[in-house]
């Protein structure tokens, strides 16, 4: 299974950690907005995932019974699967709330989401600290909710136990052997989450988490609520603006890609920014003396060599473990072309590598699939793949991606073939939900935050997406790193008045 990319996750702890995403498109249709203010308890109605037609279901919205957790409150709510046919399940959300610190000086709740999709959000609520200012944890009770089968919600998305069987294959394939290896893995990977998932598949796209997102408002109370989304937290947040405008008090959207673009034309602008970071990384490191893997000024050279000594014969790891593929080695390149904090870091991997140590590049690899240190996975990947199919499948045949490849390899001559061959969305059991048009229409001023050296959503994509709404402010910062907020004092001004004050900033404002 290739890796193949269009949406990613943000920081934790200055630790970049990324999600698999996957070539995709899908029809888009645009929904009705709600602007309902009523209470909690009360009946209102809002737009079913299996529906986009004027006829809506009722659907209560009980309280959420908070309890401690620590210096955090811990809670559930209860939501149906099918905001339309409310009677055929329902999820339990997990939900975790850290208090606003600053007494009468608070605002008000602040929903949050790390991105992904498949990452829980309430890790960012447990981290607070981490990722926002004091003024802003003084402001705002932080509250994080796993998305529907995500996280420690219930049932969350589990598909497989191990991943190198599935994800350690040569890619891109070098001949029909391989290839049908890559096919033979997604389809081995569909039908596990098929047959583990299959009566939740149909119910975890990001339009109907949009709408869990507007039953935790209304549990909580609040008319209006202010939200702060990184990388596809940015599609979740747009999809929630556009449909329920009259809740929106104020979004932040960090690291935003075009909601609007076709999966493809994501996925190609996604492989032509990590490209364009790799490219920067090697012309820096064959001008670094310093540099582990400068190679007398030609770490551009020596990187293709290495690519080509991999193809023929993969660089071993310790114990158990499968060695450097080439499918291995691009989630490596991946990874670290998340920030140039992992330049370093990769630098010397690659010259382990080619001296014949694969650890290095390794556990770059884990980084980006989450592997623990007792060699087990969180449910991340699994509930990324399941929602991005569901959200955006794109071609519906091997034939169909494969017709894509030389697009691809004209835009990245390096990563793009890798970024090519994934089979899992083409292949997937499940029909596709409706996606919304993403316009934010009567939703007021929403911030967005573009790096100038974001790989996985490059600027020119940030600048897309704040153009698609109606009132749409572009920040952007000058960084070699995805998403923005807290890289330095302006931006995080600018934010924390906006979202405080609801000073808005000036578009096209640069933090350097």
């Amino acid at each position: 299974m290739a890796v193949t990319t269009r949406r990613r996750i943000p920081s934790l702890s200055l630790l970049l950690v990324a999600a698999l995403t996957l070539t995709a498109c899908a029809d888009r249709v645009i929904i009705g907005s709600s602007d309902d203010t009523i209470p909690p308890g009360a009946e209102s109605s809002v737009m079913s995932p299996s529906s986009t037609s004027s006829s809506l279901a009722p659907h209560t919205v009980e309280g959420i019974a908070w309890k401690s957790c620590g210096v955090l409150e811990c809670g559930t709510l209860d939501v149906p699967y099918d905001y339309a046919v409310p009677g055929v399940g329902s999820f339990r959300l997990h939900l975790v709330r850290r208090p606003a610190t600053g007494g009468s000086a608070r605002v008000g709740s602040l929903l949050v989401n790390p991105g992904g999709p498949g990452f829980g959000g309430t890790m960012i609520a447990e981290n607070a600290e981490w990722y926002f200012s004091e003024e802003l944890l003084a402001a705002f009770d932080v509250i994080g909710w796993d998305p529907r089968g995500t996280g420690l919600s219930e049932p969350a998305i589990d598909c497989i136990d191990s991943y190198d069987e599935y994800f350690a294959l040569d890619s891109p394939p070098g001949n029909p052997a391989e290839k049908q290896a890559l096919v033979d893995s997604a389809r081995a990977f569909n039908e596990a989450c098929l047959e583990r998932n299959g009566e939740i598949l149909p119910y975890i796209s990001t339009r109907a988490t949009a709408q869990d997102m507007d039953s935790i408002r209304r549990a909580l109370g609040e008319e209006k609520i202010t939200y702060f989304g990184f990388s596809y937290g940015s599609e979740l947040g747009g999809t929630w603006v556009t449909m329920f405008p009259g809740t929106v008090r104020a979004a932040v959207f960090d690291g935003a890609a075009d909601p609007n673009a076709p999966g493809l034309d994501g996925a190609l602008a996604q492989a032509k920014g990590f490209e364009q970071q790799l490219d920067t990384f090697l012309s820096q490191c064959s001008k670094d003396r310093g540099c582990a893997f400068h190679n007398g000024g030609d770490a551009e050279g020596a990187i293709d060599r290495l690519i080509a000594a991999i193809d023929a014969r993969p660089v071993p790891t310790s114990g158990d473990r499968t060695p450097v593929t080439l499918g291995v080695f691009y989630t490596a390149l991946a990874q670290a072309m998340y920030s140039d904090m992992f330049w370093p870091e990769l630098a010397v991997a690659l010259a382990e590598a080619q001296a014949g140590d694969g650890n290095g590049i390794l556990a770059l690899n884990d980084v980006y699939y989450q592997r623990r240190p007792d060699g087990t996975y969180g449910n991340e990947l699994e509930a990324f793949i399941a929602i991005s199919c569901l959200d955006d499948p794109g071609p519906t045949s091997v034939e169909g991606v494969d017709a894509y490849i030389p697009e691809f390899l004209r835009v990245a001559k390096r990563f793009g073939a890798n970024f090519a061959h994934g089979y899992s969305c083409a292949l997937w059991p499940v029909p596709a939900d409706d996606k919304v048009v993403v316009t934010g229409v009567g939703a007021g001023p929403v911030v967005v935050v573009g790096t100038t050296g974001d790989a996985a959503t490059p600027l020119k994509s940030s600048r897309k997406a704040a153009a698609a709404l109606e009132e749409g402010i572009l920040v952007v910062v000058d960084a070699d790193r995805h998403t923005g907020y807290g890289l330095n004092q302006c931006i995080v001004d600018l934010v924390d008045g906006y979202l405080i004050r609801l000073e808005i900033p000036k578009n096209e404002t640069v933090c350097r």
